[in-house]
Order: C-alpha cells, then structure tokens, then sequence
C-alpha cells in the first residue's frame, strides 16, 4: 500500500490515513482467512515505513508504504487479484489522500498498465492536460490507482520588493538574509565549557515567529541603522508552486500512470482507444502538447520487435542449414512450411487450459519454428528416397512416405512433448509464468505432428508439379532403415 497526502501533511495525519487503511486490511484478513486450509490467518506481517513512497520518487512525511506479507501462493484460498480487489472496496480514498496504490509486487521491467507522458514547455498546461486525460481514462471500467508525477508543494510566501526599496538601501538578498536569521537563525559564535564547545544561535523568540502574521510586522535594519517595517520594503504574496517537475531531454514532462483490473479490461485496448479518441482533441486544445505511451505498452512492443527480428533470424539460420542438407533452395521451404501452423495448436492449447495469449505464449511460438522442422526432415527425407528417377510418382510417394514414417514422426513428437510436461503440469508460483511458454511448445508440436502428415507431403506434391523439385539418385535402404543418397 503506497499512500501520498498533499504536500506539507503532517506525519500525524499521514499516520492517521495509514492506520485508516490497515484497519481495512484486518477486516479483508478476517473475511478472506476461513478461505485457508484450517483457517490459516492470511496476512502474515505488516511492516509500515513512513516518509516513502516508490510511485512519487520523493521523501517527507506526506507519504508513506505498507509492505504486507501473505500466505504462500500455494497455501492460500483466494488469489491476489480477489485480495486487492476486495481491500480496494474497503479502503476507498478519502479527501486528505492525493493517492493510493495498492498493488502487488511486479517481476521485470514490464512497467504499469498505463503509463503516457506529456510534454511542453508550460507546466500549467502540462497540470491542466493531466486533469483531463485521468478524467478521461476514469471512464474505463477496471481503471483505477489514476495519478500523475507533477504535485504541488507547500503553501509559500513569496518576498517581493517594492518600487522604493532600493532607495531605502535594500535589495533583495538583504531582505532574505534578515528574514533568515530572525525565523531560522544565525550563528553568532561558539563557547568553550571544559572539553564541550556550544554554539551560540541567534533568531526570533518562539512566541515571534509561530504564525505568519509575524512575518507581516518583521521588522529590517537599513543600511544607515534604521528600523523599517517588511511591509514597507517588500509586498508579501501567498503562493504555491510544483514540488517536483520533471524534464526529460531538457522539455517539462508530467507522466500520468494507472492500473487495470484484468478481469475486466485490457489494458492495451485502453491505451489504443484513447490514442486513437482522445489524443487528437487534447493536442488540439493544447497546441505544442506532446502525448506519448510508456509502461507496459512499450515494453511491450519493444519485446514484440526484438521477438520478431530473433525469429527471422531463426528462420534463416533453419533455411540456411537445410539447404546445405538437401542441397536444393526450394526443398527447405517444404520443410518450414509447417511452421505457421504450430500456431493452430497453441491457441487451442491456451483455450483448453484457460490462459491468456502473452509474451511468454509468443515467445514459445518464436521457439517452435526449431523444434517441428525436425518431423519434416524425416518426412521429406524418405519422400526423396521413394521419388527417384525411373520410380514412383512424387503423388505416389509422398503418401508412402507419411505411412512410412508416422511411428518415427509420432516418437519424436511424443519424446519432447513429455519432456516439458513436468513444467506444464507444475502448480507452484515460480513455475506459472513459464506455463504459457511451455503451453505454446506442446500443444503447438502436438498440433504439428498431425498436421504434418497432410501439409508437407500435399506441398511437395504442389512444388512437384510446378518442375520446382530436383530429383535424387537413391539407393534401396538396407535392412538397418539407412538410406545412401547420391546428388543427381
């Protein structure tokens, strides 16, 4: 739980707020606990650290973090999301919270759901276009811990001198330096007791500098010795300004961040539609404003772009080796062909066990295109030694060849698709998100190995028919199974 109270609460009322938000927990911990095995208590520990906050990048004592520890993963009856979805329905935010984050730990640098940034050159613009853009992703149902980075600071009280001040001997560091001294204090020296040195502090009694109106009768020394009223010198204006203001690239930066329940939304649906809606009319209402997608989405599409250029990479190392093995540039794309299809078999993998297509599931899609040429090698092999000149029909042979060389397709299939099912079936935290990775690799050559005896001998037919088939000169196999090839 990350909690932000405006700038300049006091630890007090930050307290205050926390204690009003784990009192929320013990009732969650009470409901949600009969769930666990012999009604273990769910909340295990609570650890509080005041004056920090991870989501504001700042410190004081507005701001404040519950770490709280739960029951293991595999013990527990309910799952994270239920937790934080019923904590966030007993501890709505209240008027003296700016935020709060409940949330879970997060693994890699995936970021949150929604992270947009906007630019320009005016901070006032920049506060006035957050406004509207998390007044607009509110909208959204399962939007919710909606905040941005450009908070307000302290309530201020800004000197500025008047016309005449100068005339008068003063100016402005002189000012401040006497208002320094009488509020904040100076030293005057330093006295030596025995062993102990004590410094001598100058500055206002208590009762003279406790509320503001004291700064309204401040009193100045001119320069010639005289007692001027502050008033008289300099006008007194209340003011506030941003506590932090962040520049990226040297241009003022305000980052809006949020999160997505998703059991209800997706959050890249989210982000699309208000690039495509809402993204115009805020640039036309503030012109010079820049929007721009971080967190999640841009994690996400830069692993999307380094998948896909690691798998064309694959697929032309595969390509290159096989046309070295086969010695033909039209043979290897037999093989491959049967590569797109595994994806058949991982999303029917995904649908029958209740997962969500992800970067994991597409990163073990990327790693099949390896794994199914191997069926096809042994497939167009032997179609190659049935089809020879002065022997049968390549429409004849390749229907041979996938009767022939079932047993050894199935075996090879079966071999690996047991070896990841220990990965597959195992039920603890540290092996769930490896699931959807090891999904995509075993029902995707699951898939595959059927579809093979089909796809690759109807494409050599195909390429046949076309003259794009070069022709082997093959020997009988032996008894052992081991076919002696020579190149035509």
């Amino acid at each position: 739980a990350r909690l932000e109270l405006r700038a300049g609460a006091s630890l007090e009322e930050t307290q205050a707020e926390m204690e009003y938000i784990l009192s929320a927990l013990d009732r969650v911990n009470n409901a949600l606990s009969p769930r666990n095995p012999n009604g273990a208590a769910l909340v295990r520990q609570v650890v509080v650290t005041y004056a920090e906050n991870a989501d504001t990048g700042t410190a004081g004592p507005h701001l404040a973090t519950a770490r709280i520890d739960l029951l293991d993963a595999e013990t527990r009856g309910t799952t994270l999301d239920e937790i934080l979805a019923v904590w966030r329905a007993e501890a709505p935010t209240t008027p003296a919270m700016r935020s709060l984050n409940l949330t879970e730990p997060t693994l890699g640098p995936a970021g949150r759901a929604i992270e947009m940034r906007l630019r320009h050159e005016d901070f006032a613009v920049l506060d006035m276009a957050a406004d509207e853009l998390q007044a607009w992703l509110s909208q959204y149902r399962g939007v919710f811990n909606l905040a941005d980075d450009l908070e307000l600071g302290r309530p201020e009280m800004r000197v500025v001198l008047r016309d005449g001040a100068s005339s008068l001997g003063f100016d402005a560091k002189g000012v401040v330096d006497q208002l320094r001294a009488g509020f904040q204090g100076i030293s005057a020296g330093e006295v030596r007791v025995g062993a102990e040195a004590y410094e001598i502090d100058l500055r206002l009694s208590a009762s003279d500098r406790d509320t503001l109106s004291e700064i309204e009768t401040f009193t100045l020394l001119s320069p010639n010795g005289s007692l001027v009223p502050l008033d008289a010198v300099a006008e007194l204006l209340p003011a506030r300004d941003y506590a932090v203001m962040q520049k990226i690239n040297g241009v003022p930066t305000v980052t809006v961040t949020g999160d997505v329940d998703t059991l209800v939304a997706n959050a890249a649906e989210i982000v699309r539609d208000t690039e495509t809606r809402f993204a115009p009319e805020l640039r036309a209402r503030y012109p010079w404003l820049e929007f721009d997608v971080q967190g999640q989405n841009a994690a996400a599409a830069t692993t999307m772009n380094s998948m896909v250029n690691g798998l064309l990479l694959g697929l032309v190392g595969v390509y290159l080796v096989l046309s070295f093995q086969l010695r033909s540039y039209i043979e290897p794309v037999v093989v491959m062909i049967i590569i797109p299809f595994a994806l058949i078999g991982v999303v029917f993998g995904h649908l029958s066990l209740g997962l969500n297509l992800s970067l994991p599931s597409l990163l073990g899609f990327v790693s099949l295109a390896g794994i199914v040429v191997n069926d096809s090698i042994l497939l167009v092999n032997f179609i190659k030694s049935e089809h020879a000149p002065s022997a049968t029909r390549v429409a004849d042979a390749a229907p041979k060849a996938a009767l022939a060389r079932f047993r050894a397709i199935l075996l090879t299939s079966v071999t690996t698709i047991f070896g990841v099912l220990p990965l597959l079936t195992e039920t603890s935290l540290q092996a769930q998100l490896l699931t959807p990775l090891v999904a995509s690799i075993a029902f995707g050559l699951l898939a595959t190995t059927f579809l093979i005896l089909l796809v690759v001998p109807a494409a050599y037919s195909i390429l046949d028919d076309f003259g794009l088939i070069s022709l082997a000169e093959v020997e009988p196999a032996d008894r052992h199974g081991v076919l002696r090839r020579k190149a035509l």
